[in-house]
């Protein structure tokens, strides 16, 4: 036993990272973005939505609820797969960006933690896919020795026999 190993019976343990199911909050901050959007935009009071809006909304939410990606799920602007159709993923996403300036006025922390949370995605997939190269190019080298060394060891033994 050495002295490092005694050491870490002192300090304390790594705790795993927690997931916490971000669904919830999502739901409600889209539910708020609707309700600002539909008012400036379809001429509707005290965060009600117009027809069109309603069914976007419920079509969003219940998409939401069957995300593939569960409860870890990345925020619905930044998913690689969006879970709606194209016009409905475009109508979304125009009343996310359109509502994006509001939001900083009337709810600013919440806009805040949202840019946050998008922030960490793009970094998370850089991360990954900086990884991912690195992977790759370790296996190429891999694949490229292997190669290298099959086809010099044929050679050097027949070199080898024509010299005797």
């Amino acid at each position: 036993m050495g002295i490092l190993d005694k050491l870490k019976k002192f300090l304390p343990k790594r705790k795993e990272p927690e997931l916490k199911n971000t669904v919830p909050k999502e739901k409600e901050n889209i539910r708020k973005i609707f309700g600002m959007y539909c008012n400036a935009n379809h001429e509707t009071t005290d965060n009600k939505l117009c027809p069109k809006c309603t069914a976007l909304l419920t079509t969003v939410m219940i998409k939401i609820q069957r995300c593939p990606y569960g409860i870890g799920k990345p925020i619905c602007d930044k998913c690689e797969t969006p879970c709606f159709g194209e016009n409905q993923t475009k109508e979304f996403r125009e009343i996310m960006q359109s509502a994006q300036k509001k939001m900083l006025f009337s709810h600013p922390l919440m806009a805040v933690k949202h840019k946050l949370a998008s922030l960490s995605v793009d970094y998370a997939k850089a991360q990954h896919d900086k990884n991912s190269t690195e992977k790759q190019k370790a296996q190429e080298e891999k694949v490229k020795s292997r190669i290298a060394n099959a086809v010099r060891s044929p050679k050097s033994k027949s070199k080898k026999r024509r010299k005797k």
